[in-house]
């Protein structure tokens, strides 16, 4: 079946990417040189292997500079993200950064061929009162409208944006080339954030080195391998909302590795929000008339 690889990837690749707010709790580093070094790692070990065995294949100027511009966005995203948790708390930052999917999904209707479809944007109101359901109705009572409310909606509209040119140029360009220039760029970039602000580059406890190095080739190198591979073959606005698949497998391993608890109001949200997610995959595409009529309108797109 067709669609098998790329929802593997894309299962496995969410799994990699839900350790790291695991690992990030763990405070071994810093924010901003953290994500410098998940970048360098990632790249210091795929750029030999992609140049050894001729796998990068130097596309059309105008595709380069669009995967320049994709490794710019992501690493500003990462920045932005991590001042805004600096700036507030990682459940604000995080909450907000995740409503990028309605950004993907206003951001396809104005520029992408493929709309998005009625199912979309009703699997997104499920995962979104999914999600708040998991994080507590009454954390919205102290939510601070102030410049890291700011940052983290920014870091939502940044990875939406990373999330449309990326889909938009997969189509000319493999995803280990994508990578390579994505990786490169994003780790010039970090680099330089970092030394504006003194980031330290070293002086790490060998329980840090590990961090990063985990950071570097599970959240990053495989986990957007895979990633990547899924945003080539299917709708980038199923990719960005099945990525808040991550905040419930998150709250799993901080209970089975950092003994939170959960309660059973996140179970609910983890349930809701996985139904919205599952809601955007129905193999019908959902319109007022094949409400009425399900039997009507089948559809097999990705």
């Amino acid at each position: 079946m067709t669609n098998a690889k790329p929802r593997l990837a894309l299962a496995i690749g969410i799994l990699c990417i839900s350790v790291f707010p695991i690992l990030v709790k763990l405070q071994l580093t810093g924010g901003l040189i953290s994500a410098f070094y998940r970048m360098a790692i990632a790249g210091a070990l795929l750029l030999p292997y992609v140049f050894i065995t001729k796998k990068f294949k130097l596309p059309q100027l105008k595709i380069s500079l669009l995967a320049v511009l994709c490794g710019l966005l992501f690493a500003a995203d990462v920045a932005v993200w991590n001042i805004s948790i600096q700036e507030s708390s990682a459940t604000q930052a995080t909450l907000l950064t995740n409503l990028s999917p309605v950004w993907v999904g206003i951001g396809s209707f104005l520029f992408l061929k493929n709309k998005p479809a009625l199912n979309f944007w009703i699997g997104t109101l499920i995962a979104i009162f999914g999600m708040i359901t998991l994080v507590g109705f009454e954390f919205f009572i102290n939510l601070d409208f102030n410049i890291a409310f700011s940052l983290a909606i920014l870091s939502g509209i940044l990875y939406a944006v990373y999330m449309l040119v990326s889909k938009n140029i997969l189509s000319d360009m493999d995803v280990l080339t994508f990578m390579s220039i994505t990786l490169i760029t994003s780790t010039l970039f970090l680099g330089i954030v970092c030394l504006i602000l003194n980031e330290p580059f070293s002086g790490f406890s060998n329980a840090g080195w590990g961090v990063l190095f985990i950071q570097g080739i599970v959240c990053q190198l495989i986990a957007w391998l895979l990633i990547s591979y899924a945003t080539q073959h299917m709708r980038a606005t199923r990719v960005s909302l099945s990525l808040l698949g991550q905040a419930v497998l998150a709250t799993i391993l901080a209970w089975l590795f950092l003994d939170e608890k959960i309660t059973f109001q996140m179970i609910i949200g983890g349930l809701i929000l996985l139904l919205g997610i599952r809601t955007t995959f129905y193999s019908k595409t959902i319109s007022i008339r094949n409400l009425l009529n399900p039997k009507e309108h089948s559809s097999t797109d990705i």
